[in-house]
């Protein structure tokens, strides 16, 4: 079982060396042409202004206000408006000016679970362009305390 292993050593007189890469075809520009197109590109982004938010998109005038009504509605229990305390999952709006309210409860046998929804679809209706105000409310993700806002756990002396 004594195998006997060979290196084999081979001697290159001189290796070949690779061809070198060449651009022959190209106009070479000058330092002023570079700075001029510089120059262009920076005034075409100074020059474009911000885009507006859409009204109903995160940011706009329609969304805030539909979160501000959101945010004067109070649990009875817990004194933390139902925006803070993170019982708002979602809130939609399309352009004609339908809101979909996605929110969930405390708990499926909350004192306050047939008249909640109720209040927020009436509130959210209220807000000056919003047609219509849908409320869906879910129980999955099922809500939990850490989805409070800091100020909301703050209230409550949670942090």
């Amino acid at each position: 079982m004594n195998e006997e292993r060979k290196i084999l050593v081979e001697e290159v007189g001189e290796a070949v060396k690779p061809p070198k890469a060449r651009v022959e075809d190209v106009a070479a520009e000058t330092p002023r042409e570079t700075m001029e197109r510089k120059r262009d590109y920076l005034e075409g982004f100074l020059s474009q202004k911000p885009a507006a938010d859409p009204a109903g998109a995160p940011g706009g005038d329609l969304y805030e206000a539909v979160i501000a009504s959101l945010k004067e509605i109070f649990d009875p229990e817990i004194p933390v408006n139902i925006y803070d305390l993170g019982l708002i999952y979602g809130v939609d709006i399309t352009e004609d000016g339908h809101a979909v309210v996605t929110m969930t409860l405390t708990t499926p046998h909350c004192p306050v679970a047939e008249s909640m929804p109720a209040e927020v679809e009436l509130r959210v209706g209220a807000v000056a362009g919003i047609g219509s105000a849908e409320v869906n409310l879910v129980w999955d993700p099922p809500w939990d305390p850490q989805k409070m806002s800091d100020e909301a756990k703050l209230e409550l002396g949670m942090l």
